[in-house]
């Protein structure tokens, strides 16, 4: 298990690129299953989950050839159907969370795929019940073995229907949209997930050959089409990523610009770190943050406490409170963290507390952070890294602190964040990997 030795306290300065989107990369990469045709990829970023996911296609019998450090090009022509009965195959997928989206291209093309559980991060409860639900209503049969192996056939083909999404999953549209495209007739998806990501794979299926109407909003229709050609595709820079260097540049008073954001894409993000008190300046494409020695959160305009909570396209995304939580400890002024959608992502919040954070966690998914105005620094202490998103949270707070850090299980984070510690450094920060 890697670790991070973290010297904290330090103000870093510089230009930093944010990697292309690990979230749109996982449902890109699985839509080459759909065509028997080549199909080129750029600004893939170089983390574990995605090169987990393109191990597992070349191992499922996808040519992979590598064009560049960030460009891929995948050919699905002779996708071995066999190696889905292996042991190998169940102990990939049990891994890597991103693995459920084959099952949309593979049922729609080959009629058939299966499936043990995927793995992913602890953060609550994850159902894949609106995959499932909406492969059914295609003609996917599904079938259980055991606890927690699927198998799901499609014997007559599958063929569009109506469905009302019961939450507007993103991979769980995604999977559904993948499946749609090459079923026959007409499939409305309504209640559909329209983020930035699935607008993404939507443009990529229509040049592809896919005809896909109500791209952006919550209403999908799909005319099926009976087959799919090759295409390249460059996938968006990770909002992620964007949004945790914002929050690192205020917490550590660093003067940071964020290049090629693709501002246009990134929804309540800024205007979500303005009411923490953050400045930040849109310069074209780049995002440049002053370094600040104070921020103020806002409040509402009855002088009551803000909230910042998450929630499906177009608001907030879940995977960025965490980071608004940890900005929030230096802050002037109070704001309460509502995380709606997982009930274990607050649970490192103890951590902060020992670094010396004034937080109050009310329940699982509530904590109020009461703003030190960065009269008192925090203090390095050893911890652990939960998660993803909490382990650059950590991060973060130890690049602030006074001190030396030791974040354990650093995995977690090469799961989502390409070589962090040699970007950082770049800018000044001290991070050794032990």
């Amino acid at each position: 298990m890697a670790s991070f030795e973290v010297i904290g306290g330090k103000p870093l300065k510089g230009e930093i690129v944010p990697q292309g989107a690990k979230n749109e990369a996982l449902q890109i990469l699985c839509a080459v299953l759909l065509t028997a045709e080549p199909v080129t990829i750029s600004n893939i970023p170089d983390i574990r989950d995605v090169n987990k996911l393109i191990e597992l296609l070349r191992d499922m019998g996808v040519k992979v050839g590598k064009l560049a450090n960030d460009t891929y090009r995948f050919q699905a022509d002779a996708v071995n159907l066999d190696y889905l009965d292996s042991e190998q195959f169940v102990a990939q997928g049990r891994a890597l969370r991103g693995s459920v989206m084959i099952l949309g291209p593979m049922l729609a093309r080959f009629g058939k795929c299966q499936l043990p559980k995927p793995g992913g991060d602890k953060i609550g409860r994850r159902p894949m019940d609106t995959h499932f639900l909406g492969l059914e209503k295609l003609g996917g049969k599904l079938t259980l073995e055991g606890t927690d192996f699927y198998r799901i056939k499609a014997e007559n083909g599958l063929r569009g229907t109506y469905m009302l999404l019961d939450e507007a999953s993103v991979t769980g549209t995604a999977n559904i949209v993948m499946a749609a495209v090459l079923a026959e007739g007409t499939t409305t998806i309504y209640n559909a997930a329209c983020e930035p990501y699935l607008q993404q794979l939507c443009k990529m299926l229509v040049r592809m050959g896919a005809k896909i109407n109500g791209i952006g909003s919550n209403l999908l229709t799909i005319e099926g089409v009976e087959s799919l050609g090759g295409t390249e595709h460059r996938m968006l820079p990770d909002m992620i990523e964007i949004g945790s260097f914002i929050g690192l540049a205020a917490m550590t008073g660093s003067e940071i610009t964020i290049k090629d954001c693709q501002v246009a894409e990134l929804g309540l993000i800024p205007d979500t770190f303005r009411k923490l008190g953050i400045q930040l300046e849109i310069r074209g494409d780049d995002i440049f943050i002053p370094a600040q020695d104070h921020y103020e959160i806002a409040t509402y305009l009855d002088g009551s406490i803000l909230t910042v909570s998450d929630h499906t396209w177009p608001g907030l995304t879940p995977d960025l409170l965490s980071i608004v939580l940890v900005v929030a400890i230096q802050a002037k002024g109070t704001v309460l963290i509502h995380q709606k959608m997982f009930e274990s992502r607050l649970f490192f919040v103890d951590k902060l507390i020992d670094m010396g954070a004034q937080i109050t966690l009310c329940d699982p998914h509530r904590a109020i952070v009461i703003g030190l105005d960065k009269r008192n620094a925090l203090r390095g202490i050893s911890m652990t890294s939960p998660d993803i998103r909490a382990g650059v949270a950590l991060l973060i707070a130890a690049l602030s602190a006074d001190g030396r850090s030791v974040i354990d299980n650093v995995e977690q984070i090469d799961r989502g964040y390409q070589f962090i510690d040699k970007r950082l450094n770049a800018l000044g920060a001290q991070i050794r990997r032990l």
